[in-house]
């Protein structure tokens, strides 16, 4: 179950906090609807739960709070919005990303598909979904890791009816199993047709907690939809016949030629209609809404309900909150220890009424009078005066005043880590056709520069094999090279799949050292592909004395590898402190033209002294030899880094890693 306790939001320089006090429960086995008009705090009571904005309260799932939870998508899944994901990624490959991403089983991705019937469409693109079929994909990615809870925020917002109701039929099924479901709507309607239970918000506070019946039976009445050419005499007339015979009725003219009749029935109209000769259009049932402030008087139990069926049932009494909901706001004021032996017994009734659900889609009515002629200030019933006195807040700090503790303040929970990141960042790199596209072009260009070069020549063999023109300040497979290794971040800061519920990614080392082995490999695999293409290409052409191997392979190619590794680390590095691809290509780019001529000058610069090579002094302070001749290897790795490239490289790696770390540290700390 969830257990929302004294939610409030941080207030806004002169505004006051869009959520202020908001308690509530949600029970397992039960679908609870959180309803409010837009504007009403309903997305702001959903981001303090989750703890992705800060503020003060407390909101327990099972008994512990979200920061407690190892693992909170394996507790509450979530699905506040459309899947961010990549628009060329497929159905399958996304959810077997995540699948990694939860650490759970590859399978798990099928079987979702299959519970979310989705299985036809595994193989289409992202970009290609409708907004129905993306509200699936979401509720599978909620469901992937199999969480206990269910946060949804408005999920079937713009949905057609069918897919509305496969929608909370899922949901159903799911409370059915034992879940928590909780979900976010503005229409009392689908509220009172959906769910066991609704929360009301108005204006960032909680206004009415009840059962489905009894928000129906509050909150929702029957009337007949009118529309006629004559509505105007209608109407005089259907208020003329109520006065006569002493009954209530009343009629409220809509936009148009519409009419909303209550306290009246279908034959009735159009018996009215047909004896005065008045042509009707459309005559049919439907179920009204009071109006948010009809839910403000079920706070009380001295209020009394409006209701249509004549003038003696508004005498019986609106029933006041249940027992959950007076616990949780006493529980509000009250330590947090004290929520252990508290009693979470609800109603067992949590069917929905029939009637609840239009017979036509039409426009809500405006307010209705008779709700909104209720007292302003009514006499509390003995249940509420039993309560605490709420807080006293100031106005333009929101402090508090006199009154007792303040709710724990909600501080902002980390993005969680991938549990198997190596294999999440594998699926994430060849799920998509850019990584596959960027290495053929890389190759083309590469083999068409190289036979320019070789049909100009007077370009050494070694910048033939890799296409290096001196005119340009990297070959090819460089940038290649860096540029995938800036999609490896651009990518996640664009589509944040892995933290879809916060838009951004987290600044885990282990995704980090994932990301780095990943782009390395690549950039290897890229280089060898190069080359090969390259001599292939140039020995077909010119034939084999042009690719002969050289005597110093050895060092040239560890030179060309650390080159291509090097770019591709600098692009994954920039990426993710600049958070866009462009800014790790462009870092990637600033080496050779920016970083190099100011290595290079430093080390042109005269020296009076000459520095003796650091594997000779090495030898000489080691009380023991180097093994298998480590030294040569260890000169050969220095040379390669005084060069002005490699020291260039080395100097901007460690810039940005020093700035990457940096930068995650400073996250944490705000």
């Amino acid at each position: 179950m969830i257990q929302a306790i004294g939610l409030t939001s941080s207030p806004r320089k002169e505004l006051p906090p869009a959520v202020d006090d908001v308690s509530f429960e949600a029970h397992a086995g039960r679908v609870t609807a959180l309803l409010g008009a837009p504007g009403a705090g309903k997305t702001t009571v959903l981001d303090l739960m989750l703890e992705l904005q800060r503020g003060r309260g407390i909101t327990y799932f099972r008994g512990r709070p979200l920061h407690r939870i190892a693992h909170p998508a394996r507790e509450v899944g979530v699905l506040l919005g459309d899947v961010p994901g990549h628009p060329g990624r497929t159905v399958r490959g996304h959810l077997r990303m995540l699948c990694a991403a939860a650490g759970v089983p590859a399978r798990r991705a099928d079987e979702v598909l299959e519970a979310v019937e989705l299985v036809s469409l595994r193989d289409e693109r992202l970009g290609t979904l409708s907004r129905s079929m993306d509200r699936r994909l979401g509720l599978a990615c909620a469901l992937l890791p199999d969480p206990h809870t269910l946060v949804l925020d408005e999920p079937a917002r713009g949905l057609p009816a069918a897919e509305n109701r496969w929608l909370y039929g899922m949901l159903r099924a799911h409370a059915a199993q034992g879940g928590t479901v909780l979900c976010t709507t503005a229409d009392p309607k689908e509220a009172a047709r959906i769910a066991d239970h609704v929360v009301t918000l108005e204006q960032g506070k909680v206004v009415a907690d009840q059962e489905a019946a009894d928000f129906a039976r509050t909150r929702l009445r029957p009337r007949v939809a009118v529309r006629s050419p004559h509505a105007a005499r209608l109407s005089a007339l259907l208020a003329q016949e109520a006065r006569a015979a002493q009954r209530s009725v009343e009629v409220v003219r809509e936009s148009g030629n519409r009419l909303c009749v209550y306290g009246s029935t279908c034959a009735d109209v159009g018996e009215i209609a047909f004896r005065n000769g008045i042509v009707v259009h459309q005559l049919a049932d439907e179920t009204g809404d009071l109006g948010p402030s009809a839910g403000a008087t079920d706070r009380t139990a001295g209020e009394r309900a409006p209701s249509a069926d004549g003038p003696n049932a508004a005498d019986s009494p609106a029933p006041s909150d249940g027992p959950a909901l007076g616990q949780a706001r006493a529980s509000a004021r009250a330590p947090a220890t004290a929520l252990a032996g508290a009693d979470t017994s609800v109603p067992a009734d949590d069917a929905a009424p029939a009637d609840a659900e239009p017979l036509s889609p039409t426009p809500h009515p405006p307010t209705i009078t008779s709700a909104t002629d209720a007292p302003e200030a009514p006499e509390r019933s003995a249940a509420e005066d039993t309560r605490p006195a709420p807080r006293l807040r100031s106005r333009n700090t929101g402090r508090a005043g006199s009154g007792p503790e303040l709710p724990p303040a909600i501080t902002v929970r980390p993005a969680a880590r991938p549990l198997r990141p190596l294999r999440y960042e594998i699926r994430r790199a060849s799920g998509i056709r850019t990584g596959y596209a960027v290495g053929v072009g890389v190759l083309v260009v590469s083999a068409v520069m190289a036979v320019l070069l070789a049909r100009v020549g007077h370009t050494p063999q070694p910048r033939l094999l890799v296409a290096w023109p001196r005119e340009l300040p990297l070959p090819p497979a460089a940038l290649g090279a860096g540029l995938l290794g800036a999609l490896a971040f651009g990518d996640e800061f664009r589509h944040p799949a892995l933290a879809a519920d916060r838009g951004t990614v987290p600044r885990r080392l282990g995704l980090l050292t994932a990301k780095l082995l990943v782009a390395s490999a690549t950039a290897l695999l890229l280089a060898v592909l190069t080359v090969a293409c390259d001599a292939e290409v140039l020995y077909l052409l010119y034939g084999r004395e042009i690719v002969e191997v050289p005597a110093d392979w050895l060092p040239l190619s560890a030179g060309w590898f650390g080159l291509v590794t090097g770019c591709a680390c600098a692009g994954v590095l920039a990426a993710g402190v600049f958070r866009s691809t462009t800014a790790g290509l462009a870092a990637v780019v600033a080496v050779p033209l920016l970083v190099v001529p100011l290595v290079r000058e430093v080390t042109d610069a005269p020296s009076v002294r000459t520095p003796v090579p650091l594997s000779a002094r090495w030898r000489e302070g080691a009380p023991l030899w180097w093994p298998f001749g480590g030294e040569r290897h260890l000169d050969a790795a220095l040379r390669l880094v005084a060069q002005p490239v490699g020291g260039a490289l080395a100097l901007s790696l460690a810039v940005l890693l020093c700035a990457y770390v940096f930068t995650g540290l400073r996250s944490r700390v705000r």
